[in-house]
């Protein structure tokens, strides 16, 4: 049995103001151990359940923040960019029993610490087919083409309340509770640690790969904050303009869907201007 860990940042313990989670920084240099702490946690839970092989791919940022040397021995560690499919890298090769979302965070436009669709700021509100989408549910339909199960999701409080409408039957680990977008009540390293490792050892048994959904097409709509960044999107193929600050495309695939979502993204956050945005 194959788990793969997808792990984002701004979900982990302790992480509540962007310093923590920018590269580079005194804080990202404390809190990168925390965010380890979690993933640790994670891979020796499974180990723990019966996985035969976990395999972490890094998805915050840079995607050059865990600490390789401070993970459970045993765990395999994709780092860097670029990567055909981003955050859930990997979960394309056939061999993938179940995935696990670890330091998530809700979506942007919504309550949440941190709170953001792949861009800090910039973009206000995604949908797929009209319903709003963080990076979790996103992510989940992608690799729900490729018939694995969404199994444990750790992040804020909001976060395991968003993961019931995209993966109901995983476990969840709610590791802070939502205050403000920058402030929670954070537990301590050693009880998330202890619940994780809890949780992703249960949620093993919910590793078993299903038939693939094809759920196409999907209409994928983005919002931004500045009118210029809606024009902007625009010049990725099939993206058009459906309002003064909202863009929408639409992809048979959400493979092909989250590909295009990169383009967008790119595009747009090259054309944030640094002081008017």
């Amino acid at each position: 049995m194959k788990v793969l860990i997808s792990a984002d940042m701004e979900g982990a313990t302790g992480v509540t103001w962007p310093a923590d989670v920018l590269p580079g920084t005194p804080q990202w240099e404390r809190c990168r151990r925390l965010f380890t702490s979690d993933v640790s946690a994670a891979v020796t839970g499974f180990f723990d359940g019966g996985a035969d092989e976990v395999l972490v791919n890094e998805a915050h940022s840079t995607m050059r923040n865990l600490l390789l040397e401070e993970l459970d021995e045993r765990a395999r560690m994709l780092t860097g960019r670029h990567k055909s499919l981003s955050m859930v890298e990997g979960v394309q090769h056939g061999d993938v029993d179940g995935i696990a979302f670890v330091g998530y965070h809700t979506g942007a436009g919504t309550e949440g610490v941190l709170a953001h669709t792949y861009l800090a700021n910039s973009v206000t509100g995604v949908w797929v087919d009209g319903v709003p989408a963080s990076e979790g549910r996103l992510n989940a339909l992608v690799v729900a083409e490729y018939g694995v199960p969404v199994v444990l999701v750790t992040g804020d409080d909001r976060t395991c309340e968003d993961a019931k409408g995209y993966a109901p039957r995983a476990r969840s680990v709610a590791v802070k509770d939502y205050v403000s977008r920058y402030a929670a009540v954070c537990r301590t390293p050693a009880r998330t640690a202890a619940d994780i490792r809890a949780a992703a050892r249960e949620a093993t048994r919910l590793a078993v790969r299903h038939e693939p959904v094809r759920g196409g097409p999907f209409t994928v709509e983005l919002e931004f904050d500045a009118e210029h960044l809606a024009g902007a999107a625009t010049v990725v193929p099939g993206v058009e303009q459906a309002g003064p600050r909202r863009v929408a495309y639409t992809s048979p695939t959400m493979y092909e869907g989250i590909r295009a979502f990169k383009a967008v993204t790119t595009v747009v956050s090259a054309a944030v201007e640094e002081q008017y945005g």
